[in-house]
């Protein structure tokens, strides 16, 4: 089955569980523990409205694989150097980001794009900012051996080096029922652990199920907002049955587009046969965005439509990390970006007011999950 959600499949699934979502059911975030036997599944609590994430045949939820993947996740020596983790651009602590402009890797090398939340990241169709990749596991991959990241010589490297401890030789055996260690072992045990990694109980999430008290007034007028006259529905989508705010497309909005040749950059882009996972840390040919992976002159400048579920906790925000708080975002758009041969033909002024820009904050921020202080207290990496 493809890695894709349609949108005829989500608005049936829309019209068919709009009635079970206003009994009031909110799903919590996934609790990291695995008290269960490491070979039985291990289920993904959802509410009954909301479509199931595709997971690949090959690398089905155990309760045994999200644990391996846990301790891979926040493991340091996964890097060459042993001082970077999956977990240091993606921290609990700062809701899966880093709170940084840009990813830092290995000896403190800057990458050219924000780390973005790794939580809901079962439910996109794409992974990166420039969708380079359609899995979680091909995700995992490409951090490892990219050299600004965790710097590892090769794949065969941090197989060779995982070998070589010894509580991991038991646990991957056990899970995966061979003495060998793979690359496909290790970032199928990473994205299966960040398959649980979803966020569904927030005080909006209560609102819809009926809870009118569960947002301020403020937030209430943000929502209409949302909906309306701030026209952010457009591309952070939301349905009952795909409740992710995103539209899983790539759009220009004219971020970092100053002073840059993008015809040139482009043409030189697209004359070569380099990777995009290494075109996407060059901090000129970066700002090229999804045009990296289908050389698409339409692609220009695009970027993945991020999902702003616990968008509070993971400033600074866009690609490139240029707007630093909420507010900046909202007036950013409320510009209606920066103008540029290739703007996205959504974009335009919106002429929101003050208290108008204020509403809309006080909605992203009620999409914070309830869940995430006792989930991370319970990781304990």
């Amino acid at each position: 089955m493809q890695r894709k959600h349609s949108k005829l499949i989500r608005s049936i699934v829309f019209i068919l569980t709009s009635l079970i979502f206003s009994a009031g059911f909110v799903c919590f975030l996934q609790s990291p523990g695995f008290a269960q036997s490491a070979d039985e599944p291990y289920e993904l609590k959802l509410p009954p409205y909301v479509l199931e994430p595709i997971i690949p045949e090959n690398n089905l939820l155990t309760n045994g694989k999200v644990n391996l993947g846990k301790n891979l996740y926040f493991d340091k020596r996964l890097s060459a150097d042993d001082t970077v983790s999956c977990s240091t651009c993606h921290d609990p602590q700062k809701g899966f980001a880093d709170g940084k402009t840009v990813a830092v890797g290995i000896k403190g090398q800057k990458g050219a794009r924000n780390s973005p939340t790794t939580l809901n990241a079962v439910f996109f169709d794409f992974q990166f900012w420039d969708g380079r990749a359609l899995t979680l596991e091909e995700q995992a991959k490409q951090p490892i051996t990219n050299p600004m990241e965790m710097g590892m010589p090769s794949h065969d490297a941090l197989v060779e080096k995982i070998s070589t401890i010894s509580e991991y030789n038991s646990l991957f055996k056990t899970v995966f029922k061979t003495d060998k260690i793979t690359i496909d072992h290790i970032v199928q045990a990473i994205a299966s652990f960040e398959r649980t990694l979803i966020t569904l109980n927030t005080p909006f999430d209560r609102f819809i199920a009926g809870e009118s008290s569960a947002l301020s007034d403020s937030a209430k007028r943000g929502w209409e907002l949302f909906q309306g006259k701030a026209r952010c529905l457009t591309c952070h989508e939301f349905t009952e049955s795909y409740p992710f705010f995103t539209d899983n497309k790539f759009h220009n909005i004219g971020v970092a587009m100053k002073d840059k040749d993008f015809e040139a950059l482009a043409r030189k882009a697209a004359g070569t046969d380099a990777d995009p996972s290494a075109l996407a840390h060059d901090k000129a040919s970066a700002e090229l965005g999804r045009f990296l992976v289908t050389r698409e002159p339409k692609d220009i400048g695009a970027f993945k439509t991020p999902g702003i579920r616990d968008i509070a906790l993971t400033a600074p925000y866009l690609h490139d990390g240029s707007e630093k708080t909420l507010e900046s975002v909202v007036e950013f758009y409320n510009k209606g970006g920066v103008p540029n041969p290739y703007l996205d033909g959504g974009m335009r002024p919106l002429n929101l007011s003050d208290e108008e820009k204020k509403d809309l904050v006080e909605f992203m921020k009620a999409l914070t999950s309830d869940d995430l202080p006792e989930f991370i207290k319970e990781l304990n990496p």
